[in-house]
């Protein structure tokens, strides 16, 4: 009696195990007993960017050791009410039992979703840039909707965004767009969406309503700490100034306050304008170009490290991964994992978990 639902939780059991020992459960719940000891201490708001950064992992920590904490509860108080069940013979409680084991897989399920989160970078903030690709205004009205989409999936998981620096169509929509999205494993979610976005629909800017194929390329970088030292060359950077453009208030489009920084020996370009002042954008400017070079530093080491999950990701990255079709029929799908849906319309307004959540799920197992 009740085998089918002891060897569930023998299973869930085992895996669990498995995926305490590749997560290091131990030593992560060992660094938050090191960060409660640290978040405790007087001295902490002495040095207020390491407080934030303290407390920010102290809190990314808490909430998974505490789930692993409480699945390994769930799994215990599941498998003692099957053996009490099964000796006593008790058929009352079948519907119960199976209730319980599926609570126990779904907990079990959204734990080992977290195993995709768990790189060097995934729990910090992100920079988020939109660029329309060639096709005019077209373009750039997708490039807009992209953003909107993004702007939707940050409210319904609520992180905050601001914007860093924004170019306006010549007739509609963005040129270009750079938010900085703050939350929890803002990066390790909004990676999965690096590559290029594909649109096909009947243009509302066409008067003969023709289909019309747009493309936007999107790219997400990790926002770092202020303390990773990040040495650049003053004499490898060109720094231009302009005048801001789009929303920002009336200091807009009166002073050059907006910086353009470009990294000449890796061609990087990062743009900022939503300061007043030029060296306020300057140094936010200065710490997305920090981001990016410390970006393309750790892709260059897991290169060497696996050349062959380094050149698919790559390729990934690089290329189209998600097509958006409204006609002649509706469709989005992804195009590395084949996850798809006709409801467009819930894509657009930014539910696209289900797309992040295959992604990551993919490339965990392919490490």
């Amino acid at each position: 009696m009740y085998e089918a639902e002891r060897d569930r939780i023998a299973d869930i059991r085992a895996r669990l195990a498995h995926l305490v020992s590749g997560l290091k459960m131990d030593r992560k719940a060992g660094r938050l007993a090191e960060l409660d000891a640290h978040a405790s201490a007087p001295e902490l708001w002495n040095d207020p960017a390491k407080a934030r950064a303290v407390l920010q992992e102290q809190r990314m920590l808490q909430k998974l050791v505490g789930a692993c904490d409480d699945l390994r509860r769930k799994v215990d108080d599941a498998a003692e009410l099957i053996a009490l069940a099964a000796e006593e013979r008790d058929a009352s409680v079948a519907d119960a039992l199976a209730h319980e084991v599926s609570e126990v897989q779904e907990a079990y399920d959204e734990f080992e979703f977290a195993r995709t989160l768990s790189g060097p970078l995934d729990g910090n903030n992100a920079y988020l840039t939109i660029h329309a690709g060639a096709g005019g205004t077209e373009a750039c009205d997708w490039a807009a909707m992209l953003e909107r989409m993004y702007t939707r999936w940050c409210e319904a998981h609520r992180m905050k965004t601001t914007e860093i620096e924004h170019l306006d169509g010549d007739d509609a929509g963005v040129k270009s767009v750079t938010l900085l999205v703050t939350g929890d494993y803002a990066f390790g979610h909004l990676k999965a969406e690096r590559g290029v976005h594909r649109l096909v629909r009947i243009s509302p800017f066409d008067s003969s309503s023709r289909r019309h194929t747009s493309f936007a390329s999107v790219d997400v970088t990790a926002e770092i700490d202020e303390n990773i030292e990040i040495e650049i060359d003053e004499g490898d950077l060109r720094i231009d100034t302009y005048r801001s453009s789009g929303a920002g208030g009336q200091h807009v489009n009166v002073t050059d306050s907006a910086v353009r920084i470009t990294h000449l020996p890796t061609g990087i370009v990062v743009a900022c304008q939503n300061e007043r002042s030029q060296i306020k954008n300057r140094a936010t400017a200065m710490k997305l170009l920090k981001a990016k070079l410390y970006q393309l530093e750790l892709e260059k080491r897991e290169q060497q490290a696996s050349a062959k999950y380094a050149s698919k990701q790559k390729i990934e990255w690089g290329s189209q991964i998600r097509s958006y079709v409204l006609h002649p029929y509706n469709l989005v799908k992804d195009l590395r994992t084949d996850v798809e849906t006709s409801d467009t319309g819930a894509v657009l307004d930014g539910d696209i978990d289900e797309f992040i959540a295959a992604y990551l799920r993919k490339t965990a197992e392919a490490k």
